[in-house]
């Protein structure tokens, strides 16, 4: 493979330590043909700065893919509680401010999580968990700026 080639194929994680985002390059090629490998480099990642968002966002994206429901839950619970302590938000999600104020950064992160959370409760059956994050989603990103509207629309497909 060609070094443009390569370096086309490689993820903006965004502003990471070099280690980490190597850790996550590798993980998301590995994933294609192993995944217990690259759970092992997510967790690696996670492991050597557990502030970094990146690695619990590929964790919990991973194991949704993969159907460990209950692993991409506990991880997304994880990264959101580390995404808000970094925005300086309330622990009560209600209390959150609206997407106008988190564009990018740990608040972006915090709401695409919950959208997260959203589809993997709607995945596990848990239909009135998921609602609960959707309204929270409705409130705080009225605009849709994460997707969680197509999540919405799947929960009301499902019902």
């Amino acid at each position: 493979m060609d070094i443009a080639r390569a370096d086309a194929e490689r993820i903006n994680f965004g502003a990471v330590a070099p280690e980490i985002d190597e850790l996550l390059q590798q993980g998301v090629a590995a994933y294609r043909r192993d995944r217990t490998a690259a759970d092992s480099l997510f967790r690696q990642a996670l492991s050597i700065n557990p502030g970094e968002l990146a690695p619990y966002f590929c964790l919990y994206k991973i194991h949704t893919y993969m159907g460990s429901l209950d692993f991409a839950a506990d991880i997304a619970a994880e990264g959101l509680k580390e995404a808000v302590k970094q925005a300086g938000w309330p622990d009560d999600a209600r209390e959150w401010p609206e997407a106008t104020h988190a564009q990018d950064g740990p608040g972006r992160f915090a709401l695409y999580t919950l959208k997260a959370l959203s589809f993997i409760e709607l995945r596990r059956g848990n239909q009135e968990a998921a609602r609960e994050y959707l309204d929270l989603l409705s409130k705080k990103d009225p605009h849709g700026s994460v997707g969680w509207k197509v999540v919405e629309e799947l929960a009301d497909r499902s019902e």
